[in-house]
């Protein structure tokens, strides 16, 4: 029987291992190629590592292509998404816990948002950030995605799970309501932060569409229009774009490796039976 199982175990994990190498290879690619210089690159055959390793693809991208600018225009708005992950926590956390007028009724106003595609919404947003003054500025990129009802609707849901027990004993012991909610909620709603962490990030680090339409100048650019930019005006240069994309990927994978873990062991929350 062991030996059956064993057999079993071998052969799922070297499917998986060939299809994580399938899925994998054209981001190692990727990545390999944005060192390779530009003869290199269109090589007949193809060669996968380097043969000359070089910066000059990255170095060109910042020097004269803007992407230091698009890169701060760019953490910016992750920075304000996280701000706003924080709010819409906050929302989940109050639509879970607490009792209010009006809950059940605010509460489904926030789900019927989520049935609208976000394209329908673009125009009337533009057009009350353009009464507002506020196109063509950061402020205008950042605030229509700081609340987002997915967020609110997924943190409710997991807040409702968290015995109402245990806030009354923080609460008896004289913990106050920012207290309870940083040191006693945030903890044991590190699973679904985890996913919210990455999603938002995913999100903000991608921002293409609305900053494209928001902006007219192209110092508020992101990062993902400066590499729309940068394949409509080198599209011959393949080592320039292996670079840009790589720039683009490389950090989302990194986020995904640090809040993995939290994912996978967070799904146990320590102190709740």
């Amino acid at each position: 029987m062991d030996l059956k199982n064993n057999f079993e175990r071998a052969i799922i994990n070297t499917v998986l291992f060939i299809g994580g190498l399938l899925v994998s290879l054209p981001f190692v690619w990727m990545i390999l190629s944005s060192f390779k210089n530009e003869r290199e690159v269109l090589s007949i055959p193809p060669t996968l590592f380097p043969n000359a390793p070089t910066f000059e693809h990255y170095i060109n991208l910042f020097t004269n292509l803007n992407f230091d600018v698009y890169l701060v225009n760019t953490l910016v708005i992750v920075f304000f998404s996280m701000i706003g992950l924080l709010l819409n926590t906050m929302a989940g956390y109050g639509f879970g816990k607490f009792q209010f007028k009006g809950k059940e009724i605010w509460f489904a106003v926030v789900l019927l948002t989520m049935m609208i595609p976000g394209q329908v919404t673009m125009i009337p947003t533009y057009l009350i950030l353009n009464e507002a003054g506020l196109t063509n500025s950061m402020t205008g990129i950042i605030l229509p995605g700081l609340i987002a009802a997915f967020n609110i609707f997924l943190i409710r849901q997991f807040m409702v799970t968290i015995p109402d027990d245990l806030i009354e004993a923080a609460r008896l012991d004289g913990a106050g309501e920012m207290y309870i909610f940083l040191k006693l909620i945030i903890p044991l709603a590190k699973p679904i932060l985890a996913v919210q962490v990455i999603l938002t990030f995913i999100g903000s680090w991608n921002s293409f569409l609305w900053p494209l339409i928001i902006a007219n100048d192209e110092k508020l650019y992101t990062l993902s229009v400066g590499l729309a930019l940068l394949q409509d005006q080198n599209v011959s240069n393949y080592g320039l774009q292996m670079a840009g994309s790589t720039f683009m990927v490389v950090p989302v994978l990194i986020i995904f490796i640090i809040f993995q873990k939290h994912i996978v062991e967070g799904f146990n929350v320590s102190g709740i039976k």
